[in-house]
């Protein structure tokens, strides 16, 4: 039985290093209270179709769809939030996926359908 340890370079390492069939799970973010109320969950995981709000930074209160996610830099690309460059090309901005919240989960997909109906356990 390993010890967790609540040192924060150890976790930033243990995030760091995590393979990347563990990163979709460290990609969640808040669910929007709607949704949590309905869910009976506090987060979920970010997939590309979700609706989100970005809560923190320049871009706060813009909401949008999830039109790619980084699992490697925990990034999410929301459209419609761009930057732009020296050369005058737009680019979309990355977001980190701790500074958004879902409100409007995709589920089209029966595994992730099955996976928030889930919920947590009472207890």
């Amino acid at each position: 039985m390993s010890k967790v340890s609540s040192k924060p370079r150890k976790q930033r390492k243990i995030l760091y290093n995590a393979p990347y069939h563990k990163l979709s799970k460290l990609m969640s973010a808040h669910l929007s209270p709607q949704l949590r109320e309905k869910h009976n969950r506090r987060s979920f995981p970010v997939r590309v179709g979700d609706t989100v709000k970005i809560m923190r930074g320049e871009y706060r209160g813009v909401e949008g769809k999830v039109t790619r996610v980084d699992r490697m830099r925990h990034y999410i690309y929301v459209e419609n939030v761009t930057m732009k460059k020296a050369d005058g090309k737009t680019m979309p901005r990355p977001i980190h996926v701790s500074n958004v919240m879902i409100t409007q989960l995709k589920l089209d997909d029966k595994y992730r359908q099955g996976s928030i109906s889930r919920g947590k356990e009472a207890g």
